[in-house]
Parts: C-alpha cells; structure tokens; sequence
C-alpha cells in the first residue's frame, strides 16, 4: 500500500539499492506462488488442510512481511497513521487462522504498489532524466595532448574536447569550432541549434555535427543542468495548502478508523467485517490525489523547459489575471532588423545595402551585423572592403569599389566633416521607432537604413491565446522611448503600454495592478527587471538557460525564450487543479462507497482488498495523463520576422 507522499520519495536510485528492491520482489512472487498454490492443492487434490494451510502461511509471511516491518519502524519512531490500518487487518486475520485470506490481501496490497510506483515513475521519467543527460568522462585538453577525466574533475578554466555524438559534460564558452547541438533537455526546445565560437553551451546538451574546443565555465552541480535538476527536485518536497492540511489531521483518522471498527465488532461479533473495514477505511486514493497530480504536472512542465520551483506556483498561475511583460529580451529578440531603406534621389535602396554590409561585413557590432544579414538574405553580392577602421559606438569607414564609404551616427558624419542634408530623409512618423543608421558616400549622405528590434513570431499568438484563456489585461512596461514602444506594443496586441520605466516605476506599475484586484503575473529576463518579478504574485523569467539571475529571481523560470510556454504554463495549471478535483471525488467515492458497504457486511477481506488498490490506481492514471501535456507545441519558427500587422489604436500609450 502506497499512501506516503510521492513527492517525499528519494529520487537517487544507488546500483547499491537495487539489490534489495530485486529481492522484494523476488520474495513477492515466491510468496504469490505459494498462495496460489495453496488453493490449486485444495482444488485438485483435496488433501488434509494442514498442506493447505502450510502452503498459504508461508505465502501470507512472504507477502505480508514488508508492510508489517514499514508499520513496525513507524511505531519505534512514534509515528502512526492510516500505514497502520492495513497491517492490523493483516495481523486480524492472520489471528483467526485464515492464512489464505491473508494471502490474498497482501498479494493485492504488494500488486497495487508496484503498479502505483510503476506508473508514478513515468511521471518521473521527465525529471529524472535530467541526471541522464551529464557524461560521467570528459576529453580534457593539456599541453600533452588530450586526456580522458571524469566529469566531476573538471574545473572553471578547462578547456575540453566534445566530439560529434558526445554529450557536453559541463557549461562553458566555444573557443574553437562550429556544430549544431541539441539543448532540448535544458531548454525544451526540439530544434537544433547552430553555435560558434564565442557561443555560450550547456552541459546535458547533444553535440550533432562538428567538433568543438569548449572552455569550461561551470562544472558539476554548478552546471545550468545541475542548478535545474536541484530546482525541481526541491520543488517536489514542497506542498500546497491542501496537502499540508491533509497532513495535519491524517494522525486523526486512523483512531476514529479503529473506532469504528470496534463498534462494528460489538455489534456483529463479526471479525471478517472488522478486517474489511480495516482495509478498506484506508484513504490512499484520497492521500495521493494531489502529489501525483504535481508530480505529473511538474515532469510536463520540465519536458518543455520550463522550471517551477514551488508547486504552489503552478497552482497560482491558473488564477493569474493580468500579465504585465517587458519589451526587449521578452517581446522581442534583441536582435535588431532592417526596417526601411532611404536613399537621396538617384540613389537606389540596393545601392544603399550593399555598400553598407560590405564596408561592414567583418564587423561584430549588432546594427551593422543587422544590415549585413539584411543583404546576404536578399542576396545581394558584397564587394570587397579595405582601409576598414571602426569607432567604437559611433560607426566605420573603408574603401568600397576605391570609393569611400562611411556609416554610422549622424553626429558623428558631421564631426567628420561630412556633408549632410538639410531635411530629414525619414518622414517623423516612420524615423521615431527606428534605430537609424546614416550612410556617407564620398563625403556626401547618400541615405539612411532604419533598424528595428525583432518581435518574437510567436509573441502576438501567444498573447492571443493568454486572451482566450480569460486573461483581462496585458500590458507592457518598457524603458524604451515611446513611439518604438507603442510600436511593438500594436503588433503583438498589447492592452496598454507604458514607456520610458525605470526599474522602480516597473513596480509601481504593478502595485497597481494588483491594488485593481488583479493576480499579476511579470515576465522579463530576470537581470533588470528582478525589482518587478518579486513584486508581482508570479514571476516568469524568460531565457534562464544559463542565467543565475533568471533562475533565482523568479518564481517560474523559462529555459528557453519560446512565449508559447506560457499559455501552456496556465493550461496546464488549470489541468492539474481540475485533475486534483477529480482526484479527491474519486477518493472521497471510494472511501464512503466502501467503508459502507463493509459496515453493512457485503464485502469480504480480499473484496476489499481488491477495491482498495482500484481506487488508488484509478487516481494514479489520472494523474499520469498530464505528463503529456503540450506534446502538441511545435518548435519555433526563429529565422522569420513578424509579419506586419494592422495598427490599432491603443488605449494607453504613456511615459511613466
């Protein structure tokens, strides 16, 4: 009978443990066969009931041993609780010389937990195989040569080898080569990703094509994957308001059970019903409502990379009605595109991209790498640049074709000495949300190339669906200037914005939030916007993979940047608290159903015995089903941009 928190179970299986698991159950079959074999004696060769009895006593021993001993420890340590019920059944009947029937029960009682432990260990499969993921050897790089260590030797500093098939052993940065790895035991998602030099990795993740040379950043249990598997093992001990409820008063239930049964005795003088009501009295489909429920829910939720580290959390995120997010890292990309191209007369736009990526196709700065990206994706061909020399911050000059070519700041041509128009060659209302880039040819501005950062594709579905899950306000706060807020704000479908917030007035935003009686749920990257996660009821923070800021200052803490996750956070949240429900009317049932009709002597020991381990199974399967929730979400479509969207009116639009 398995009726102790499954959250509460260790979750390190030793080689050494597995020894007396196999002999349990070695020990559970042998008991089984001997019970069996009691009744086909009797059958078959109607010998004298001394064989018969010999038979089923040894199997009633074998069988009925381990939750006799479970029984026994909790009593030594001064515990008792509804374990006890089962065991006094047992030791009832085995009293009255019926060994069969003792037997019988046991057998049932050791089939139901290994299923219930069989099934619940699906649920945790997810969260298990995090420990999977980490190699235990390394290729350790030396002045010798390469040497092959254990994982767990590996310091900041190392620099490893990880050949195509191999699995990362640590965090660290890629000081040489290219492939595509395969994060989505750290982050959820199913795609490969391509990453170069420079590039952060994790350990867990699967090395697919080209052999990289990684520095060592984090090792061990300071790894991305170590920090997240400890998060959500600790958020297995945690326990809703429910659950510390039913811990509270279940050291009652037992006396009144006992109770109950001597008032049955007194009255019928019958034992068999005291020994039914005995097993059946026992809430365990009650008990394990909950836990295997957040179980469950906690092994989809880490499928898809996304940790919570409190199981009150994901209950509250059913109840969230508005969601407050920052612009840029959350809404969009930081990853900035090109957004209009504008050329003095007789200058085309393509003249314009392509002397700009190519004076600019060697540089790493993010709005010049923006317009070379813009150009090699149309397909433009670059000529060759020389004489290259960059400001930092302010722009870059070289020869194109022997003709000058500089890009950058519009101050900074001026100061040049550079000849720049009068007017502005962008109409006020499409230069205010652009980054804009002022391109000089032969000491003359020739044009400009508005940049804007990238909405998430995701980002507008996304928010639709929090909409249609009941959501009454989404709002975005942002330290942006108004009109490229206003701007973002329009396309993914914001109810309102706020621009131009320091960290402390992103608080304020949402005191008021709440002081409107709304559940606020914030979603930022988790660095400068800490303030406002841990002032909003639930924090989300986005990107955490690799972030010790992200996984420690929000409540729910997403690996990877995929806003989808969070129309599945609330769903699966409301699944979870439906199937809990579900649970307890389903053990609630059970309990009176039966406790009934073994008062009233329909049923026997081993009837209720068998109906005991249905109601507990019935809710284990139950349970089981969330693990597959959002199995339907496909990978993210990261190489296109938004599409453009109608531009609606927003109803606030303000400095804060």
């Amino acid at each position: 009978m398995r009726v102790t928190s499954l959250l509460s179970q260790s979750s390190d299986q030793t080689p050494a443990a597995a020894g007396p698991e196999r002999m349990r159950l070695a020990c559970a079959a042998l008991g089984s066969l001997l019970v069996a074999n009691s009744y086909l004696v009797q059958w078959l060769l109607s010998p004298g009931p001394e064989v018969v009895a010999a038979s089923a006593l040894f199997g009633a021993l074998l069988l009925g041993t381990p939750p006799l001993r479970n029984s026994f420890r909790s009593l030594r340590r001064g515990e008792y609780g509804i374990n006890e019920l089962v065991s006094l059944a047992l030791l009832a009947a085995l009293a009255s010389g019926d060994y069969q029937t003792v037997g019988v029960m046991a057998f049932f009682m050791v089939a139901g937990e290994l299923i219930e432990s069989r099934t619940a260990a699906g649920a945790r499969a997810a969260i298990e195989a995090l420990v999977r993921y980490t190699p235990t050897r390394a290729r350790r790089l030396m002045p010798m040569g390469e040497e092959e260590v254990p994982a767990a030797a590996l310091r900041p500093g190392d620099l490893i080898r990880v050949w195509p098939g191999d699995t990362l052993p640590a965090d660290g940065r890629i000081r040489a080569g290219l492939s595509t790895l395969n994060e989505a035991g750290i982050t959820g998602e199913s795609l490969p990703v391509d990453k170069g030099e420079g590039e952060a990795v994790f350990a867990g993740a699967q090395n697919l094509t080209g052999v990289l040379e990684v520095e060592v950043t984090r090792a061990g249990a300071d790894t991305t994957l170590g920090r997240v598997r400890d998060l959500i093992l600790a958020a297995e001990q945690t326990k809703l308001p429910i659950m510390r409820l039913i811990d509270r008063y279940v050291g009652y239930y037992t006396p009144l059970v006992l109770v109950l049964g001597l008032m049955v005795w007194m009255v019928t003088h019958d034992l068999t019903r005291v020994i039914a009501v005995l097993v059946i009295a026992c809430p365990c489909a009650f008990i394990l409502a909950t836990p295997t429920a957040m179980v469950a829910g906690l092994a989809a939720a880490s499928r898809l990379g996304v940790l919570i580290k409190n199981v009150a959390e994901l209950e509250l995120a059913a109840r969230v009605q508005a969601f407050l997010f920052d612009k840029t890292g959350t809404l969009t990309r930081r990853r900035l595109q090109v957004a209009r191209l504008a050329g003095v007369e007789g200058i085309k736009p393509a003249e314009l991209l392509r002397w700009t990526a190519s004076v600019g196709q060697h540089s790493h700065h993010p709005v010049v790498r923006a317009v070379v990206e813009c150009a090699r994706d149309v397909g433009l061909p670059l000529a060759e640049a020389t004489e290259v020399r960059e400001s930092q911050g302010l722009g870059l000059t070289g020869l194109v074709e022997r003709v000058e070519i500089r890009a950058g700041r519009e101050s900074w041509l001026r100061a040049e000495g550079v000849e720049c128009p009068n007017s502005p060659l962008l109409p006020a209302s499409e230069s205010e949300p652009l980054s804009q880039l002022h391109v000089a040819r032969a000491g003359r501005v020739v044009g400009v190339i508005g940049l804007r950062d990238q909405v998430r594709p995701e980002a507008r579905e996304s928010l639709t669906a929090l909409r249609r899950l009941g959501t009454c306000q989404i709002v975005m706060v942002t330290g942006d200037r108004t009109p490229v807020a206003a701007q973002v704000a329009r396309e993914v479908g914001c109810d309102a914005v706020h621009a131009e917030c320091l960290p402390h007035e992103k608080v304020e935003q949402v005191r008021r939030l709440r002081a409107r009686g709304y559940q606020v749920a914030v979603v930022g990257d988790g660095v400068n916007d800490a303030p406002a996660l841990a002032a909003g009821d639930l924090g989300i923070a986005m990107g955490a993979a690799g972030s010790d800021v992200a996984i420690h200052s929000a409540s729910i803490a997403l690996m990877n940047n995929d806003l989808r996750r969070l129309p599945f956070l609330v769903e699966l949240s409301r699944a979870t608290r439906r199937t809990i429900n579900q649970n307890f009317l389903i053990g609630l049932a059970f309990i009176v159903g039966r406790l009934t009709l073994a008062v009233l002597g329909y049923i026997n020991p081993i009837v209720a015995a068998i109906l005991h381990n249905s109601g507990s199974l019935l809710v284990v399967f139950n349970s089981a089903r969330l693990v597959r929730s959002g199995e339907a979400i496909e990978p993210t479509p990261t190489g296109t941009a938004a599409p453009a969207l109608e531009r609606a009116p927003l109803p606030a639009v303000q400095p804060s």
